[in-house]
């Protein structure tokens, strides 16, 4: 067996692969032995068909079969013992490939263009400056954290008077031109109405400060800006005839209730942080903007990461690729689609492989490395995460653990862990070596950067 490559340019080769019939006849022989064993034919015992006949059934299939196998190991052999840096997959060779015929050959030369990744040095130092925004965290980003925390030991409770956002429960009665209760009208007992929720502010304000017993007049198309739905679930009857419905109502209150938030307590601290972490309501509020300060650092890094990205490649400029072959490659890794595909998205790929090539030399160079462990507290993390945006901020470890081993199971979930690992400890390297231009900014502005 003998391996070449030739250097075509500084991006591509060709590399050239001949077989001997020693490299292949070994286990052609043994593949045909295994196959006399298994063959069965008429006339013939199992194991005891000619050698001759097994030869001539499945000879030519073993031999292509077995060339194929040296080949692609010779090939792949070559090139990690060589540390060949290729882009994509090693393809046949389109010119100069001669013809193979297994049924007359037993030497055989392969010819493959190798796609060859640029040469280039991605480093970074404290010369290099990006922008990494720290989020501020309001207090009224913590009051509606700790709103939403007393929300859930909430409670309703019957009052005299409305205010905004309470529920009304009373008689609705349709009215004629008069202003008198319509014979044969409309009348829906117990109807129940959130006055705040209407789309009309004058019709809103009919209701402000109403108290039980009070008789009202208003028009609920008008209320509702003729909302068809929303008149259909109110008068009880179907969209269409809603649509056309504009007569006035009475509306007889009969109850009030409010959404009264509960107190914050010991036992909510316990629910939120675990049992006795926080003692009194100044600890509570500084544990969640802790928590919500460290729900933005992901965001944070992967902006970080977006920037740094940017300076990096302006740094490494444009670099030379074998667009030819790689064009081939994207060919053949999109047969379903056709050649405009390949010329509209080529530039953009070209991009993305240019930060990839960057980012492989960057976590060479910091030596980061993805352990077992670094993918399951990953797992754990996002479950933490997810949680966390429910508002439980102490989740019990053995369900962290099951909801990982969920996710784990999963191989697209397990590469984005991966990937995610990767990038969260490359931010991490990179933060420390260059130099960093904080800002801080509000999450309004923060978010307005990815619109």
């Amino acid at each position: 067996m003998n391996v070449s490559l030739q250097n075509i340019d500084k991006v591509s080769a060709l590399l050239t692969v001949k077989l001997e019939k020693a490299d292949y006849q070994e286990k052609v022989d043994k593949s045909l032995k295994k196959l006399r064993q298994k063959a069965q034919v008429p006339g013939f015992r199992p194991g005891m068909v000619p050698m001759s006949l097994v030869k001539k059934m499945y000879g030519k299939s073993v031999i292509a079969e077995e060339v194929n196998k040296a080949l692609s190991e010779a090939v792949y052999k070559y090139i990690q013992d060589n540390n060949v840096s290729i882009l994509g997959e090693p393809l046949p060779n389109e010119d100069k490939q001669p013809d193979i015929d297994f049924d007359t050959m037993e030497e055989f030369e392969f010819l493959f263009d190798i796609a060859l990744a640029p040469e280039f040095k991605a480093e970074v130092s404290t010369k290099d400056k990006v922008d990494y925004y720290l989020i501020d965290v309001t207090e009224d980003m913590v009051n509606n954290q700790v709103k939403a925390y007393t929300q859930r030991n909430g409670k309703y409770e019957q009052v005299d008077v409305y205010e905004d956002n309470d529920m009304l429960k009373g008689l609705l009665a349709e009215l004629d031109e008069n202003g008198n209760t319509k014979e044969g009208g409309i009348q829906v007992e117990a109807a129940v109405m959130m006055p705040s929720y209407m789309k009309n502010d004058e019709q809103k304000a009919i209701f402000a400060n109403a108290k039980v017993n009070d008789v009202l007049v208003f028009n609920p198309y008008t209320a509702w800006d003729g909302n068809a739905a929303e008149l259909s679930s109110l008068l009880k009857i179907d969209k269409e005839e809603a649509a056309e419905m504009k007569s006035n109502f009475s509306y007889q209150v009969e109850e009030v209730t409010r959404f009264v938030a509960g107190e914050l307590t010991q036992e909510i601290f316990d629910q939120v942080c675990g049992k006795d972490v926080v003692k009194t309501e100044e600890e509570f509020r500084a544990k969640v903007k802790e928590v919500i300060a460290n729900q933005f650092v992901a965001d944070t890094d992967y902006k970080f990461l977006i920037d740094a990205r940017k300076m990096l490649m302006e740094k490494v400029g444009k670099l030379e690729f074998p667009d030819a072959l790689l064009k081939r490659i994207m060919r053949m890794n999109n047969q379903d689609k056709d050649e405009k595909f390949v010329e509209d998205n080529y530039d953009k790929s070209i991009e993305e492989l240019t930060w990839h090539l960057i980012k492989e030399q960057l976590v060479k160079a910091n030596d980061i490395k993805v352990e077992q462990e670094d993918v399951v507290n990953m797992a754990k993390e996002a479950t933490r995460a997810q949680f966390a945006q429910y508002g439980m901020m102490s989740v019990p470890e053995d369900l962290l653990e099951n909801y990982a081993k969920e996710m784990l199971k999963k191989k697209e979930s397990v590469e984005g862990l991966v990937n995610r690992v990767v990038e969260t400890k490359l931010a991490s390297a990179l933060k420390s070596q260059v130099t960093l231009e904080n800002k801080t900014i509000s999450a309004e502005e923060f978010n307005k950067m990815f619109e």
